[in-house]
């Protein structure tokens, strides 16, 4: 059946749907028995949510509980909301999501609204309101990136974010479109998706592996309007695919995945780099970003759209200029090959090598677990209430691995793996 002929029914394939809930609650979390699980999603991804709902109980689930967010009413904030409630965010919410995940709740983040929603509304409330909630899910958030709990990500293709990735179809054929999309990079239009998780997993941790093993001490990368050298953070490690969380679950974060990422160092990255993939931001979009680095800072920064947005990022707090994350993926990637892009990180970062302004994640170090935040600034790692990640691979990319003696081994060249 193809995305034309499904829409005489439904343009999302009913079987595909389901073998994806399967797959979030089996590999993305391996939820356990007697867990509780938070889930958030756009109201039109109803239809996942509610075989999320299935699968968690069938694995034996204790509480599924849905948060959902809608795009009207988000609009309606922008559009009729009190300027002074810009600087808020409902942060009795976010204390009881971080109440949940102490209590080892899992989370599983149903992401499919329209990037571009805000597009058209003021940047200055935008921002604020970004900030603001940047603020209140810290204490959630913590819980997620010091990886505490077992988490997911997956998406479901609303019509608003289709008819933006396929502009020129009409709606349904668009979401069917998506809806493919998101099911061939998840992997199940897989008969056997777990079984093609296991093997793609298997694939991911033979990269991680070789790189800690070479035990780099920078990554230089060159091409077309790119000369950096990202340090990494001492005692660095590399992750990709499933990893095992401080609750002892392993799950794999990010479904679709291709990336292996480690910690870059905060104060040793030099010289300068360009994007190559536009950045969907709060619903703008930043286009030709092109920064220079000085002592692992960003002093300066240019785009050809959305700068005004960029600097304000980057204004958020101090750690907003420096990186938080430095990822690979070849340029061959299952969704680089598409040729689409997705206006939305959780696929468009896997389909070109990555960095990520902000935030550090503290499981890519060794004994992560056991470290302290300030062992962690202390070797490198980066603090910020932001991580927004944005791509600078290509096929015109080469990366070499630098040891601390100063010899080179390379590890990309036109972008795939060397």
């Amino acid at each position: 059946m193809n995305a034309r002929e499904r829409t005489n029914s439904t343009p999302v394939d009913p079987v595909k749907l389901d073998r994806l809930a399967e797959v979030a609650i089996k590999v993305g979390l391996q939820l356990k028995p007697g867990q509780d699980l938070l889930v958030t999603a756009p109201t039109v991804a109803l239809p996942l949510v509610r075989k999320i709902a299935e699968h968690a109980y069938k694995a034996g689930a204790g509480l599924v509980t849905p948060i959902l967010s809608d795009e009207a009413v988000t609009l309606s904030r922008y559009r009729f909301g009190q300027d002074d409630g810009f600087d808020r965010a409902a942060d009795w919410l976010y204390d009881g999501m971080a109440k949940a995940f102490a209590g080892n709740t899992a989370r599983l983040a149903i992401v499919g609204d329209n990037p571009m929603l805000l597009s058209g509304e003021d940047p200055a409330r935008v921002a604020r309101a970004s900030k603001a909630n940047s603020i209140a899910y810290k204490p959630a958030l913590e819980r997620i990136v010091n990886f505490d709990i077992n988490w997911n990500i997956i998406a479901y293709p609303a019509p608003s974010w289709a008819k933006l990735v396929f502009p020129h179809d009409e709606e349904d054929v668009a979401v069917a479109k998506l809806a493919d999309a998101i099911f061939s990079a998840s992997r199940v239009d897989n008969d056997d998706a777990i079984a093609a998780w296991q093997r793609h997993n298997a694939t991911l941790r033979s990269r991680t592996e070789w790189l800690n093993g070479q035990r780099f001490d920078a990554l230089h990368y060159s091409g077309p309007g790119t000369d950096l050298t990202i340090g990494l953070a001492h005692g660095h490690e590399w992750q990709g695919g499933a990893s095992t969380a401080k609750n002892g679950i392993t799950c794999n974060a990010n479904i679709p995945t291709e990336e292996v990422f480690t910690t870059p160092h905060a104060r040793r990255v030099s010289g300068q780099v360009v994007s190559t993939k536009p950045l969907s931001y709060q619903g703008s979009l930043i286009e030709d970003i092109a920064v220079r680095f000085e002592e692992g800072r960003i002093v300066e920064a240019k785009a050809s759209r959305g700068e005004e947005v960029l600097n304000k990022v980057l204004d958020t707090d101090e750690g907003a200029r420096r990186l938080g994350e430095v990822a690979l993926v070849p340029h061959s990637s299952p969704i680089s090959k598409s040729g689409l892009l997705f206006f939305n990180t959780l696929f468009d970062e896997n389909a070109a090598c990555h960095i990520a302004l902000g935030q550090c994640y503290s499981k890519c170090f060794v004994d992560g677990a056991t470290l302290t935040p300030e062992q962690i600034a202390a070797q490198g790692g980066n603090k910020s209430l932001i991580h927004i990640d944005w791509m600078i691979g290509s096929d015109k990319i080469d990366i070499d691995g630098l040891y601390a003696d100063g010899r080179r081994v390379p590890v990309f060249r036109k972008g795939e793996w060397a």
